[in-house]
């Protein structure tokens, strides 16, 4: 298979480690991934922010970049959920929409659903609490919604599988699984205020749960909450979960 790999801006700019350890994670399970120079934004931050007409050419340029491609890869539920759930609005093919939505996949999701891959050889002896991304969560269907009620089909936590296969992890039980960090991008700007108590939630969750580290598929997630944690210093860390599969350590 070809797979195209997929490092969303603000991973490139700011975490290039999470793009490396993605790198790290796809070929210790057998996949090479070509990275296309030329790939920039998904489109994202401004289809959010009402600006469809200025997110078009983005969304265009992305699709002529990986359209050679049999698989698009990419750590970060939120932008390939842009490309798969929310593209139909920018490119005026919707055959292409389709072909597209079809081959791209969050990392775990990929390794999962694609590779049929349950298990990643390692170790990481440390208390560790799942952050469950909106996106990943509710758009991709990376888990089971809690608010679906205990009656919901039981669906396989794509992330928490891989998690718990790694040797000396301990995964921390939350008292809200699956609660927003706060963060939906330009909403923690509009709304700081109300974004940070919703941050500030989610830490004290993970740190009465006793974790050491709070790890989950979106990085934008995870640098809201580290913001927060460093502010309070807070004795908690954040990790992306391609770190953490590919052996790196706090």
């Amino acid at each position: 298979m070809r797979v195209g790999l997929f490092i969303p801006c603000y991973i490139d700019q700011c975490y290039p480690q999470v793009g490396l350890a993605t790198l790290q994670v796809l070929r210790r399970c057998g996949v090479e991934p070509e990275y296309p120079r030329e790939q920039t934004c998904c489109g994202q931050p401004m289809a959010n922010s009402g600006c469809v007409e200025a997110a078009k050419p983005v969304a265009r340029h992305f699709a002529e970049t990986f359209a050679a491609y049999d698989y698009v890869v990419g750590p970060s539920g939120s932008c390939v959920s842009m490309i798969r759930n929310h593209y139909d609005d920018l490119l005026d093919d919707a055959a292409e929409q389709q072909r597209l939505a079809g081959k791209t996949f969050e990392l775990c999701e990929f390794l999962v659903d694609v590779l049929k891959i349950d298990r990643i050889e390692g170790r990481f002896p440390h208390r560790v609490g799942l952050h469950q991304s909106c996106h990943g969560l509710r758009e991709l269907g990376l888990a089971r919604q809690s608010e679906l009620g205990p009656t919901a089909t039981p669906q396989v936590n794509k992330v928490r599988t891989l998690l718990q296969s790694l040797e000396g992890i301990t995964l921390v039980d939350l008292a809200r699984t699956d609660e927003c960090c706060g963060f939906g991008g330009t909403f923690a700007v509009k709304e700081a205020a109300v974004s940070c108590l919703m941050g500030r939630d989610r830490i004290a969750d993970h740190q009465q749960a006793g974790a050491e580290v709070m790890t989950a598929g979106d990085m934008s997630c995870l640098m809201h909450l580290e913001g927060l944690i460093k502010r309070d210093g807070a004795p908690l860390r954040v990790m992306h979960v391609a770190e953490i599969l590919a052996g790196n350590q706090p």
